[in-house]
């Protein structure tokens, strides 16, 4: 019995690779109404759905263009798929968005079901340290998007908000409220040690958190019980 049932492909088949004779030529007429009817149909739908960069869609909105997209590519050249069907369908997945809109203005609890809350990550310079675990997000990628926003250490942050969109919102102290805080550039994060070389304020490199500490061999941070610690900046920000 044949490991494959298929029949046999013969790669570089230019007359397969350029037309498979199953239709006539003039079926690539049709494919070019047919780009033409559901390129229209897409832009109606973008403009219902408003615009927003791919960032800020919800996970409905995601799901609609991962579904649009699907029948839009089969209707456009697929001969077994009529535009009928592609117009019912963007007509029920347009339904569905007005309905899944109307629902979040009415019913707070479905929108946070539906778009996600927003999360306090940061709060008077340090990882509110429950809430970030909980994310899908780590430190490093957390970091990089702070450094873009000229943050060097978390003392310079009052909060930090991861909204519902996957943005981040950021709220600083004024320079004279800057307080201690981890500093959050690589090499010097790269300077992080088990022992503490100097009395002072260290910051754990884990949670942030901060904690005046005497020279000692080790030391467990009390918020996530790691053991990496750096002198803490007192750095004002510059922008």
């Amino acid at each position: 019995m044949p490991l494959f049932l298929a029949e046999p492909v013969t790669p570089f088949d230019w007359q397969r690779l350029l037309w498979t004779g199953e239709q006539t030529p003039l079926y690539a007429l049709e494919v070019v109404a047919r780009c033409i009817a559901t390129y229209l149909m897409l832009l109606a739908a973008l403009r219902i759905t408003g615009r927003r960069s791919v960032k800020q869609l919800s996970l409905f909105e995601l799901s609609i263009v991962i579904g649009l997209g699907s029948i839009a590519g089969d209707t456009m050249f697929y001969p077994e798929v009529p535009l009928s069907h592609a117009v019912i369908v963007f007509g029920v997945v347009m339904g569905l968005y007005w309905l899944f809109n109307y629902f979040t203005e009415v019913s707070p609890k479905f929108s946070d079901w539906m778009e996600g809350k927003d999360v306090l990550l940061l709060q008077k310079g340090q990882l509110h340290w429950d809430n970030f675990n909980q994310q899908n997000l780590t430190q490093k990628e957390l970091f990089g998007e702070l450094r873009q926003q000229q943050v060097e250490h978390l003392g310079q942050l009052k909060a930090v908000y991861s909204e519902a969109t996957g943005d981040l919102s950021l709220f600083f102290y004024e320079d004279a409220d800057v307080c201690p805080g981890l500093s959050i550039i690589p090499e010097e994060l790269a300077r992080a040690s088990e022992s503490i070389a100097s009395a002072g304020a260290h910051a754990c490199t884990t949670c942030g958190h901060v904690q005046d500490l005497q020279p000692m061999p080790a030391f467990a941070c009390p918020i996530c019980r790691q053991k990496c610690w750096l002198p803490a900046s007192t750095a004002r920000r510059i922008t």
